[in-house]
């Protein structure tokens, strides 16, 4: 049996995907690292260096340090840091770290995979355009349990409309805009939001503003059930795992029309997309989910069949059997 190692950092949606790997391809083993390690890139040459491996599959932030002699090694791009668009949604030491040392280590791991890949055509796309890497990127749509992420069986009406948001707090995620837009939703809607795979943080005191807390991942499907709605107002989105996991729940989405999102999202269909940071559009169309219920049934259906169809767990674990197996095959044919 092959070994395949995920040297990969915890406390992010990259880190899901790979642990789903993990447990559905044999041999696949993830190694995971606190991203606080990242501070000091030399302390990641450890990281799975013991373990045996005949393909090294990880993320491009840092591939360089996992990068083992006479091993392939496959990236797979869940996000883009590096664009200038995040420029005013991150600190200056952040802004600072993606133009030098961070695009530097990159740009090296592109220099060394045997493949690259990435999670929708949008983040291959801006990838293609900002680093012109020599090999071609292969898109592989992340995939969710939909045997799992289920429509809530027994739906039971009520007078107060819960909207979830899902993701850590931070600005990138659009965590800074939940008070504004809360604050514009009729009296009966409630936002109710977790602090995400990191754990940490909490909004502003509100009345209508819910602290889940950190949820574990086996239990967010019930979370989902729980809830009418999910806002996701992201400012950059790699793929978008959360919307995917709402839209298996037979949940509408009402999300920034930005990124990868509309890849996941039809408009006016699966739920509305709308202009980055706009707050009153927001609350808007959350208003007018909350108004109709059949909408909301209408919308949630359409997204579980979209689910069924592109987003599922065992269309993305094929895809990456497939790659891995077609990537050792030739790296060791050719020795």
């Amino acid at each position: 049996m092959r070994a395949i190692l995920s040297p990969v950092a915890s406390g992010n949606g990259a880190f899901v995907v790979h642990k789903n790997l993990e447990s559905r391809i044999n041999g696949y083993s993830v190694t995971a690292y606190n991203p606080y390690r990242t501070l000091f890139p030399p302390s990641l040459y450890s990281a799975g260096r013991s373990n045996r491996a005949d393909l090294i599959h990880t993320t491009p932030d840092y591939a360089c340090f996992h990068y083992k002699e006479n091993v392939p090694m496959i990236l797979t791009f869940h996000g883009f840091t590096l664009d200038r668009y995040l420029e005013k949604y991150s600190s200056f030491l952040q802004n600072i770290h993606c133009r030098t040392d961070l695009r530097w280590f990159t740009q090296r791991s592109i220099r060394l995979a045997n493949q690259i890949t990435a999670v929708s055509h949008f983040t291959a796309q801006l990838v293609e355009r900002e680093l012109q890497p020599s090999k071609s990127i292969k898109v592989i749509y992340n995939g969710i349990d939909e045997r799992n992420f289920t429509p809530a069986r027994d739906k039971k009406s009520r007078d107060r409309i819960k909207v979830l948001f899902s993701g850590n707090l931070t600005t990138r995620k659009g965590a800074h805009w939940l008070l504004p837009i809360v604050e514009r939703l009729n009296p009966n809607i409630d936002i109710y939001y977790t602090s995400g795979l990191r754990g940490k943080g909490s909004l502003l005191d509100h009345p209508r503003l819910f602290n889940v807390g950190l949820v574990e991942y086996a239990q967010m499907p019930s979370l989902y059930q729980s809830m009418d709605l999910l806002l996701f107002p992201t400012v950059r989105e790699g793929f978008g795992l959360a919307a995917a996991e709402a839209m298996g729940c037979a949940l509408p989405v009402v999300a920034s029309n930005c990124s990868a999102l509309p890849e996941l999202i039809d408009s006016g269909k699966g739920g509305f997309l709308c202009k980055v940071g706009d707050v009153d559009d927001f609350a808007e169309k959350i208003n007018v989910l909350a108004e109709d219920k059949i909408l909301r049934k209408e919308m949630g259906d359409y997204n579980r069949s979209k689910v069924e169809r592109l987003f599922t767990m065992d269309r993305m674990v094929k895809e990456y059997q497939c790659l891995f197996e077609s990537v050792m095959n030739d790296f060791y044919t050719q020795r």
